[in-house]
């Protein structure tokens, strides 16, 4: 079974994720407001969905444009510039419904005294969708409606939420890829090395204290729903461990002694695993990490007691 300085240990490591996590979060969502990518994903997305004609009709229409500033262009790359982040699926079914009834000009004011009118201009006027794939889509959302108006209004949102998943998928993935390259430089630029804190805490109690004091605070906030750090916290809660994070001298931060100032590459590739061990915890994410800590928190409760009472050993002879 593990010993409590094991757990300890193993608790000091968690609090670092947890801390360059969030650190590595901040400045993902700096670039993400800046480059907006999930506009841009969503608004391929739609265009991929709808074509680039009816994609135009549909972010101009009123029940989307006014989700967003200034006018509709395409976006290029990753960056979304104005366009909304989000389209709520309802928006996007009734605004499909009402460009194939009334077509995509935002002058003409039609109207529709009931549902049987409102079906029967759509099948009527379904050209003005300008994109065969997308009508064949939406009469057969009418069929299997039977003409029930919420019913195909209920198709086309379920078939524009598929279609948002596979999105989702693509921002995911690129969001991955993003904080693999944050967590490396952040890892990198202040000397984040795994190994190294590991070492440092196994051999230091005093470090060990402290950083079980921060790890029983973090659990604490955790458990009331207050487990958001700002980067400020995260960056003071990291000067306040002390810990060997940082570089003093870069120059001689591998060399042997001051006698033999040869680089000793085996400090050196271990220094690599430390921080590639580093960048793939915070990949994971803060939540993932406040969950973990939890888990070994209540393990260590039940640790520290069976060592302080241990077991007596049989009276029988």
């Amino acid at each position: 079974m593990f010993g409590s300085v094991t757990i300890e240990i193993a608790i000091g490591l968690i609090v670092i994720f947890i801390l360059v996590s969030t650190i590595c979060a901040v400045i993902r969502e700096g670039i993400e407001s800046i480059l907006k990518t999930r506009a841009a994903y969503l608004e391929q997305g739609i265009r991929e969905l709808l074509g680039s004609v009816t994609a135009k009709n549909l972010y101009e229409h009123p029940l989307i444009f006014g989700l967003f500033k200034g006018d509709y262009t395409e976006s290029s790359g990753v960056r979304g510039k104005n366009m909304p982040s989000y389209i709520p699926s309802k928006n996007f079914a009734r605004a499909i419904m009402d460009i194939a009834a009334k077509g995509a000009d935002t002058d003409v004011r039609g109207e529709v005294s009931s549902t049987q009118k409102l079906t029967y201009s759509i099948r009527q006027n379904i050209s003005n969708l300008k994109n065969p794939k997308i009508e064949r889509v939406l009469l057969n959302a009418l069929d299997m409606a039977q003409d029930d108006i919420d019913k195909t209004q209920a198709n086309l949102e379920n078939w524009y939420n598929s279609a948002m998943d596979r999105v989702s998928g693509w921002y995911k993935r690129s969001t991955q890829w993003i904080i693999l390259i944050i967590s490396l430089v952040v890892t990198i630029g202040l000397n984040i090395d795994s190994i190294k804190i590991m070492k440092y805490l196994s051999n230091d109690e005093n470090a060990r204290k402290l950083i079980l004091e921060k790890a029983e605070k973090l659990d604490k906030n955790a458990q009331t729903e207050q487990s958001a750090l700002s980067y400020e916290q995260a960056q003071k809660a990291m000067e306040e461990l002390k810990l060997p994070i940082g570089w003093d001298k870069p120059s001689n931060y591998w060399s042997k002694s001051t006698d033999d100032t040869s680089t000793d590459w085996r400090r050196v590739m271990n220094s690599i695993l430390g921080w590639l061990i580093t960048a793939a915890a915070a990949m994971l994410g803060t939540p993932y990490w406040f969950d973990v800590l939890n888990k070994v928190m209540v393990i260590r409760s039940t640790v520290k007691p069976h060592e302080k009472s241990p077991e007596e050993g049989s009276q029988d002879r």
